[in-house]
C-alpha cells in the first residue's frame, strides 16, 4: 500500500508541472487540465517519492513536478511493477503501461546533476476508471 505524496499538472507541454492538492482523473484520458493527458498509453506518470528524496539528498534542488511526474507515490516500489499491474485509489483504477522512458533531450536537472531519475525510475499508466484524487490518498497494488 502506498500514499499519494504529490499531484502535479502542467497546462502546456514544454512547461514545468506544478503541485495541486487534488485532481480529477478522467477515464482513458489522464489528469484534467494536464497537457500530457490524452488518448494514449502514457496518460499518467508516476514517480517514487523515496527515489526523488534520495536524489534530493545528493544536492538536487527539485520540487514536486520537477521530473514531469503527475503523481509522487510513497510506499510502493513502482519501477518493479510489471506492465499490466492495476493500481487503485478509491474508485480510481490505473493500469501500468510502461516502465521508464527514453530521454531524447536532456532536461535542466540532467545538465545540473549529470543524471535524471524519470527515464529509469518513472512509470506510466492509463486511467481505466476516473475520479477525484487528493494528496494523501491511499494507492494500492491489485
Amino acid at each position: 500500500m502506498g500514499t499519494v505524496m504529490g499531484i502535479c499538472i502542467s497546462e502546456k507541454k514544454g512547461t514545468a508541472k506544478h503541485a495541486v492538492e487534488q485532481a480529477v482523473l478522467i477515464e482513458d484520458f489522464g489528469l484534467e487540465n494536464d497537457a500530457h493527458a490524452g488518448k494514449w498509453h502514457r496518460q499518467v506518470s508516476l514517480l517514487s517519492f523515496e527515489t526523488r528524496e534520495r536524489f534530493k539528498a545528493k544536492g538536487a534542488d527539485v520540487t514536486d513536478g520537477a521530473f514531469g511526474e503527475n503523481l509522487l507515490v510513497s510506499g510502493i516500489d513502482l519501477v518493479h511493477l510489471p506492465v499490466g499491474t492495476i493500481l487503485k485509489s478509491g474508485d480510481i483504477t490505473l493500469e501500468v503501461t510502461q516502465i521508464g522512458k527514453e530521454c531524447h533531450s536532456h532536461c535542466a536537472i540532467y545538465h545540473t546533476m549529470g543524471e535524471c531519475i524519470m527515464p529509469t525510475n518513472g512509470i506510466f499508466a492509463k486511467v481505466l476508471t476516473g475520479g477525484l484524487l487528493k494528496k494523501g490518498d491511499e494507492l494500492v497494488v491489485r
